[in-house]
């Protein structure tokens, strides 16, 4: 899932060793050994998986699947700069669960991306793994961690150290001083990114991810793409779908990202998304009566949450120990909650005990949107997130254009307003410049692309599913809605959703074009 965007890099910057922990992983960096034409032709070795890398999200190895049978791993080589693809490589970390039906029923692999960017599919398809089990009747279930993410010569940068005392400050600056060390650390964090992961931050655009995936297609010994991308998934199917309209067999975009959208553009629409959230979040607290503790109305919810983190920011409260709950904290904490309304009970717990005076459950939640694991470690969610997103972006956005813009912000989401704004200073000293002003997603030629937008997304607002479908092209995008809340809609378990993108992905059903669920 796309992050929100205020400026909070996060990364691992000790160097990880991958080979010890995933059979076959090298470094990234060494000779072929092959040409553009064998790499095709590989043969995965496919192997028990291990317990990820912290660089993963760490924690224990993947059980058995759902349905099952085992998870297992393996690594795919891919060239570097695929404008020299003969030259280096980049191992590239998948996992898959076989296919459950016969042979005559299956019909090859079903390739998932999760979002982000940086999220890794190695850790998060297993972890979701009963939300599709159906699927697996016809296909492998097949997911991976893209170029520059988790196990696949992953974007390093600032040390876990470095990141606790880099998310203890002030994204939302009120004076000189705050904006002067919000810079600061961020130039700190890019040259750290250059620094430790300087060969590979040129090659972590979408493109360079798109192109892996249709070197994975001919790997796993499929003509066509199977593909289900979610969130910032949509994005790279999108841009796989311009690049290769004739390789596209059945997709699914959930989750849709506005590919019309610049930066600035893009951090406005999350601003309101959130702000609608955090409404419905509001009321339906309120309409509980005397259960909702927060407020008598969902006015007063908001007015109270307002309130707190006004005083948080002249004084934090006792976080996890010892970290402080710092308002930009609260902010994170609130937000990674609206993802989901399965989220809002433990949003409603940490508000009161945040009103208490204790702020850990909204730290514990923070700490999960910056990818930091129980042990103090940190995924490199938020480093290649940075990476990816301003390798493909070249809107760069200065102190002036911020200020500038935030009146408008404000007018949108008042809670959120400023931390989404401050977070577009995120690429301003990136060391690479950034390729395009929006992605490429025409696809004249395709298969149809069931394009599924749920009203109430906070990360990736309604409106971008249909701006996707027409970014397509005629014939090509197919609009489903889903009147519901959360980040995306199959895995909201909606029946209605389900029996649509089950029906296409499995039977070539395609929905009428407008269908609504919900």
């Amino acid at each position: 899932m796309p992050k929100p965007r205020p400026l909070r890099a996060a990364a691992l910057a000790s160097f990880v060793l991958l080979a010890a922990l995933l059979p076959g992983c090298g470094d990234g960096g060494g000779d072929s050994g092959s040409t553009a034409e064998d790499l095709p032709r590989q043969k995965l070795d496919w192997r028990d998986c291990p317990a990820p890398e912290d660089a993963q999200g760490g924690g224990k190895a993947p059980r058995g699947a759902a349905g099952g049978g085992a998870w297992q791993c393996a690594t795919m080589k891919a060239p570097r700069d695929w404008k020299e693809p003969k030259g280096k490589t980049v191992d590239l970390a998948l996992i898959r669960a076989r296919s459950t039906g016969g042979a005559k029923e299956r019909i090859g692999s079903l390739l998932f991306n999760f979002g982000g960017p940086g999220g890794s599919g190695v850790t998060t398809l297993p972890s979701f793994g009963d939300e599709y089990k159906s699927l697996r009747a016809r296909y492998d279930l097949v997911s991976f961690d893209p170029r520059g993410v988790g196990a696949s010569a992953p974007v390093l940068c600032e040390d876990a150290e470095d990141l606790d005392a880099y998310f203890q400050q002030d994204s939302t600056p009120d004076n000189r001083a705050e904006r002067a060390e919000l810079l600061a650390n961020t130039r700190e964090f890019n040259e750290a990114c250059e620094d430790n992961s300087g060969e590979m931050l040129p090659h972590v655009r979408t493109t360079d991810a798109a192109r892996d995936l249709d070197l994975m297609r001919q790997v796993l010994g499929d003509r066509k793409l199977y593909y289900f991308g979610i969130s910032y998934g949509t994005e790279l199917g999108g841009v796989y779908a311009h690049l290769f309209p004739q390789r596209v067999g059945r997709a699914v975009f959930d989750a849709v990202v506005d590919p019309t959208e610049s930066t600035g553009q893009g951090a406005l629409g999350q601003a309101r998304g959130f702000t609608l959230a955090l409404d419905n979040f509001a009321e339906d607290c309120a309409a509980k009566g005397e259960d909702c503790t927060l407020g008598d109305s969902a006015a007063d919810v908001k007015r109270r949450i307002a309130a707190l983190l006004k005083r948080l920011d002249a004084k934090p409260l006792p976080g996890a120990f010892p970290r402080r709950l710092t308002q930009t904290a609260a902010l994170n904490g609130i937000a990674q909650s609206l993802y989901s309304k399965d989220f809002w009970e433990y949003l409603t717990q940490g508000l009161e005990e945040a009103y208490d005076g204790n702020g850990q459950t909204l730290m514990l939640l923070s700490d999960s949107m910056n990818g930091r694991n129980p042990d103090g470690s940190y995924s490199n969610i938020q480093a290649a997130n940075v990476a990816i997103n301003c390798s493909d972006e070249k809107e760069r956005q200065t102190v002036r254009d911020v200020e500038r813009q935030l009146p408008a912000f404000r007018k949108a989401a008042p809670l959120f307003g400023d931390y989404l704004a401050w977070g577009m200073l995120t690429c301003t000293d990136w060391p690479v410049p950034g390729a395009a002003e929006h992605p490429e997603v025409s696809a004249p030629g395709s298969a149809p692309i069931l394009v599924v937008g749920n009203t109430g997304d906070p990360a990736t607002p309604y409106e971008g599913a249909r701006k996707m479908a027409r970014a397509l092209g005629k014939g090509v995008g197919v609009e489903l809605t889903y009147k519901g809340e959360g980040h995306g809609s199959y895995d909201s378990g909606d029946a209605c959703v389900r029996k649509a993108v089950n029906g296409y992905l499995l039977d070539g059903r395609v929905p009428r074009s407008g269908t609504v669920c919900g």
